[in-house]
């Protein structure tokens, strides 16, 4: 009896010691080196998705404890969740702002429980000072430049005296909307040729592009020269719009668009769209080191670009390589 229950000490022992041998040391899964709360606009486009999409990617190549919230196009939802980031107690915040203003209070919140906060995509407006550390994001005026440019030139290779634009704009308020619209009326301003008709709020959205263009075409018609639009997915949802009242895309109506997913650049290829400004969603190994820092106390810079291209009906694109978004 003694004997039975002895053995069956030992064999309890050894697994408790096999069982600790297994669970410790190399085969332990790393400590996260940070937790980052971020909180995302929504999933309103294939730029959006694919932003998210490589921001969780990179998270997990950097070892970076992500806690990630989906607003769904509310800044209600923004709010809340940086408030819960805060709660959480997180060691850096980033969130993409769906719009400029309205930001002060829940910001001033995080710099008291000492919580950096990183803008990702899209800046705020504020009157107070170090709410936020940094930008990491596309320079969107030098987009709106760009698209002007490239019209600028389209014009002259097509011998235009005159060319009526109709622009359909991001999401009201927001930084890209508000900059893209900066640099490409500051760019056509010094060419008389050039005239906008008018400026449509399409808030980023397929469905919002498609109810944009029935409009501008039901008021404007035939006096369109030129679709300015703000991002691929207003883009393709005005395009059968404007196949719908027997004009093409492309040829009849010069098309002008920003993102650059692969959607957008196929309907290049095809000639329904003229030209494609590179917005890049692939911010998320910028964050991440960028976070590191902050958290290691160092400083970083303020305002953190990615570089970006033009695709237009001037180039040969039969390599470019997939997208990605």
């Amino acid at each position: 009896m003694f004997r039975t229950k002895a053995l069956r000490l030992l064999g309890i022992i050894m697994s408790v010691l096999l069982f600790a041998g297994c669970s410790s040391g190399a085969e332990d899964p790393a400590e996260p080196t940070l937790l980052l709360g971020f909180s995302q606009i929504g999933t309103e486009s294939a730029w959006r998705i694919g932003n998210t999409r490589d921001i969780q990617n990179s998270a997990q190549n950097f070892g970076v404890s992500l806690m990630l919230e989906n607003a769904n196009q509310s800044q209600e939802n923004q709010i809340a969740a940086i408030r819960r980031f805060i709660a959480y107690k997180v060691d850096v915040i980033a969130f993409s702002p769906i719009v400029e203003d309205g930001w002060d209070n829940v910001l001033m919140e995080a710099k008291e429980a000492g919580i950096p906060v990183i803008l990702v995509d899209r800046d705020i407006e504020t009157t107070k000072e170090g709410l936020t550390t940094c930008l990491i994001g596309a320079d969107f005026y030098n987009e709106g430049v760009m698209a002007a440019e490239y019209l600028i030139r389209k014009a002259d290779d097509l011998g235009l005296d005159h060319v009526n634009i109709v622009e359909i704009t991001g999401t009201e308020n927001s930084t890209p909307m508000r900059q893209r619209q900066a640099g490409f009326a500051d760019t056509i301003a010094g060419d008389e040729r050039m005239c906008i008709l008018e400026s449509i709020d399409g808030d980023f959205l397929k469905s919002r592009g498609a109810e944009c263009m029935r409009y501008l075409l039901e008021t404007y018609g035939d006096d369109i020269d030129v679709v300015f639009s703000h991002n691929d997915e207003m883009t393709l949802g005005a395009l059968p719009e404007i196949e719908n009242v027997g004009l093409n895309p492309g040829s009849d109506i010069i098309i002008i668009s920003i993102d650059g997913g692969q959607e957008a650049i196929d309907v290049l290829k095809e000639g329904r769209i003229n030209c494609v400004v590179e917005c890049t969603p692939n911010l998320g190994n910028e964050l991440m080191e960028t976070a590191l820092r902050l958290k290691a106390g160092e400083t970083v810079e303020e305002v953190i670009h990615p570089q970006e291209r033009i695709f237009s009906d001037e180039q040969d694109l039969s390599n470019l390589e997939p997208r990605g978004y």
